[in-house]
């Protein structure tokens, strides 16, 4: 069974849920900022990793995107993917930082 769907919100604590559960993975200290309000209502999320002062570009999602395939365990993965990379190269720019 699928776990896919969802309202705005419920899709949005879904994502922050995740992407930060990811993010931590890599780095304990890395933290997830999530825009779903406003001109996003009912569209799209952007997404921000931070790891100490070195913050990520946004990372854009649709809404019907991410209710559609949060059920799909390659599409779970592949984000997981992507997130954890975010943090790893935030990582290396951190370590670069006078």
């Amino acid at each position: 069974m699928a776990f896919s769907g969802g309202s705005y919100g419920d899709v949005a604590r879904w994502l922050h849920n995740f992407l930060t559960s990811h993010a931590k993975r890599e780095s304990y200290k890395a933290e997830v900022e999530l825009e779903s309000g406003d001109d996003r209502e009912g569209k799209s999320y952007g997404a921000r990793i931070r790891l100490g002062k070195a913050v990520s570009d946004v990372i854009e999602f649709e809404y019907r995107t991410v209710a559609d395939h949060r059920g799909e365990l390659q599409w779970c993965r592949d984000l997981a993917e992507r997130t954890r990379q975010a943090v790893r190269d935030l990582g290396r720019s951190v370590a670069r930082l006078p």
